[in-house]
């Protein structure tokens, strides 16, 4: 599909959602008006002034200790109110009931959200023993569950390792070390795929595939089962599934 062209006389506006992006990416911890810098090329007058405005709109909040910028109130009630439709879940509930289907388990739709994935959708399969790990507008933190760690499987070593620093508790909860997490991730990147048991439920396990939502936005599919249901075998057989089936959608 050819790109859109660029909408002439739009660039402050490009500008100030290409910010509020950066901000959402950061919401967990906020980010400075040095970082926006750093992150968005642009010069300190330019960006001040458009973070001023997003912050007068009530679009961004300036913590007055960290001066760190995060999401303001209307940002979040936009989010609110598109929970309630969301795009990228219309365009993925048939492929999700399909799998569900064809699974019998439950299906999981996430997106990353700063340090954290949000489960948009999910869709239960025929399985009497039904797996529900995450309700739909849940967090949980990257690395944890099967659609998170396959989205974290797409950062760089050194992004994981940030985010594990500001979460060393929460990972520590979850038995997961450094090396541990290092670890999960590199053999995700190398199956393609990402597979968990025992992480947060005990009992509970699943695969997950990441796909290109949007220019901006990377989302996860995954399975969730109970273990005995997802033994080494299977657990391969539904991540090729899941790899075919999103490689159909997205050629449709």
């Amino acid at each position: 599909m050819d790109k859109p062209s660029a909408t002439a006389g739009a660039q402050s506006l490009r500008r100030a959602l290409s910010l509020l992006r950066l901000i959402a990416s950061h919401h967990e911890n906020g980010i400075t008006l040095t970082e926006v810098m750093q992150a968005s090329g642009l010069e300190r007058s330019t960006a001040h002034r458009l973070l001023s405005c997003l912050a007068e709109e009530q679009f961004a909040e300036r913590d007055p200790d960290s001066k760190a910028y995060r999401l303001g109130i209307d940002a979040m009630q936009l989010g609110f109110a598109s929970m309630r439709r969301v795009p990228l879940v219309d365009s993925c509930r048939p492929l999700m009931q399909k799998l569900a289907r064809m699974s019998g388990d439950t299906v999981f739709l996430v997106i990353r959200q700063g340090d954290y994935c949000l489960c948009l959708h999910r869709e239960e399969g025929h399985y009497p023993v039904k797996v529900f790990t995450t309700d739909i507008g849940g967090r949980r933190l990257l690395g944890l569950g099967a659609g998170g760690l396959a989205l974290m499987s797409q950062l760089c070593d050194a992004e994981v390792e940030r985010i594990y620093e500001r979460h060393v508790d929460e990972y520590a909860h979850a038995q997961f070390s450094r090396e541990r997490l290092l670890q999960a991730v590199k053999r995700t990147r190398s199956m393609g795929w990402a597979d968990i048991t025992d992480t947060l439920t005990v009992g509970v396990a699943g695969v997950g595939c990441t796909f290109t939502a949007s220019a901006s936005t990377q989302a996860a599919i995954s399975f969730g089962a109970i273990s005995p249901r997802l033994p080494a075998e299977r657990k391969k057989e539904m991540a090729q599934m899941l790899i075919e089936q999103l490689k159909q959608q997205t050629l449709q």
